[in-house]
């Protein structure tokens, strides 16, 4: 009974935990690294044990730092079920046929470059086809129904509060002589953070693998950002630029909009084209709002109420025709447009055109991993480089870190007391200095053991001493 760390252990992406229990081998996320070239070669790795030998994966939720090399799994011959929640599997219906679509159109970039220089074609890590077969395999589940996926294996999965779908993973591990509970965390959103609820506290655990990407920071006051907000609305209107706003399709936009329907006057969005420039979001903004039913009731309300103005203002971008028009728009456009963290789709290209304009304003609301265009941003460079072009970082760059989808420090170690005792904790799902401090946060506060493993390590489950 043994589980090892293979991804998002120092680091932020990639996540992927392989649990060995009963004679079986379950990967507990299989996500893409993101960032920087050297994330290609880690995505083109090998898993860690051949595909084939995979009987399972379960998957949290549907961002692709989570899911995203499960079309690569599938081709290299894994043939088992994907569990996951119902909403998410919905999703990656999405994101894994757009990731796909991506990995073809810069494989084929990349091979015309490369024949250009008499080199040979280069091949995608996966495609669509991939994707397709991938999706066959999901197993849909609700959440709060515990059931045996595999013998010797029962999951159940809570609510996470991150995005649509987001889960805890709850594992009860059995082998001759031996139970062992192992609870992940998954990605835990913010409490009273709006559309979704809450995060479930969960009572039981021999061993909890617990994330920590805003492990060393409390986020800001709700209140304060969105006054924040409204003043960045204010003056850039009284500027006569544009507002460029890099956002994740899923979870992020959403929350964006909702907030734009409950301050549209406040912040005198009447006098802006509010362009949703990401068919990938348009269609995730279409799937949150079909289900209602896993929203809070307090923001049903809010929509109710207000959903009506922001739609008037509201453009949905399907087009790459539609997306080129606004580059033609010098004033009056909130575009908001993937990728999050600058790393591709069409943000790129209004970056380029209006990142060197002093009129424009950028807001970054989500988090920016190191040697993305977003972090970038985020750290001040002068200029930045898109698709070998130098660009002068003149636009106002604001980085508005209320909206986060993750729980801070406090949020963190306030899930964490929801457990009986002390179980044993590692951290994973992020960088070194936000681990370092909320292990220290965890064992001053609560005595617990905390590991910071590394990849390629791993942890005997049959070893644990209770807490």
């Amino acid at each position: 009974m043994r589980l090892s760390f293979h991804g998002a252990a120092g680091g932020v992406t990639g996540s992927c935990y392989l649990l060995e229990c009963a004679g079986r081998k379950v990967l507990l996320e299989c996500g893409l690294v993101q960032g920087g070239a050297w994330a290609e070669k880690l995505n083109r790795a090998s898993f860690p044990v051949p595909a084939e030998r995979v009987d399972a994966v379960v998957l949290s939720h549907a961002h692709i730092d989570h899911s995203g090399r499960l079309p690569m799994l599938v081709r290299e011959g894994f043939s088992g079920p994907v569990f996951t929640q119902r909403a998410t599997a919905e999703l990656c219906e999405i994101m894994l046929r757009d990731a796909a679509q991506l990995q073809e159109k810069d494989a084929a970039t990349e091979s015309r470059k490369r024949a250009r220089k008499g080199l040979g074609p280069v091949a995608p890590l996966y495609g669509l086809r991939d994707a397709e077969r991938a999706l066959r395999q999901f197993r849909p589940l609700d959440y709060d129904q515990r059931r045996e996926i595999l013998p010797g294996i029962e999951l159940c999965l809570r609510d996470a509060g991150h995005i649509l779908g987001s889960a805890i993973i709850e594992l009860w591990l059995s082998e001759p002589g031996l139970q062992r509970k192992l609870v992940f965390s998954g990605d835990l959103g913010q409490a009273d953070a709006p559309i979704l609820r809450d995060p479930t506290p969960v009572a039981q655990a021999d061993a909890v693998l617990l994330e920590s990407t805003y492990g060393d920071r409390c986020h800001r006051a709700r209140a304060d950002t969105l006054e924040e907000m409204g003043e960045i609305f204010r003056r850039a209107r009284a500027d006569g630029g544009n507002i460029l706003i890099p956002a994740f399709a899923v979870g992020r936009t959403q929350e964006l909009l909702y907030v734009m329907a409950e301050h549209f006057e406040e912040w005198e969005l009447e006098h802006w084209r509010i362009c949703l420039d990401s068919p990938m979001a348009i269609q995730a903004t279409e799937l949150y709002a079909r289900h209602f039913e896993l929203h809070d009731q307090a923001s049903m309300g809010v929509w109710r109420r207000f959903g009506h103005r922001l739609e008037s203002r509201l453009e949905f971008v399907r087009t790459a025709q539609q997306s080129r028009a606004l580059n033609r728009a010098r004033a009056g456009c909130i575009i908001i447009a993937g990728s999050g963290m600058c790393e591709g789709g069409r943000i790129r290209h209004h970056l380029k055109n209006n990142l060197w304009r002093g009129n424009c304003d950028v807001l970054i609301v989500g988090y920016q991993a190191q040697g993305t265009l977003g972090r970038q941003l985020v750290d001040g460079n002068a200029y930045v480089y898109l698709w070998g072009e130098a660009v002068r970082v003149a636009a106002r760059i604001h980085t508005v870190g209320g909206f986060s989808a993750h729980a801070d420090q406090a949020g963190l170690l306030e899930w964490y007391r929801g457990f009986s005792g002390t179980p044993p904790v590692w951290l994973v799902h992020g960088e070194d200095g936000p681990r370092a401090a909320l292990a220290k946060a965890l064992a001053g506060s609560t005595g617990a053991r905390v590991t910071l493993p590394r990849a390629g390590e791993s942890l005997d489950l049959r070893q644990l001493v209770s807490g």
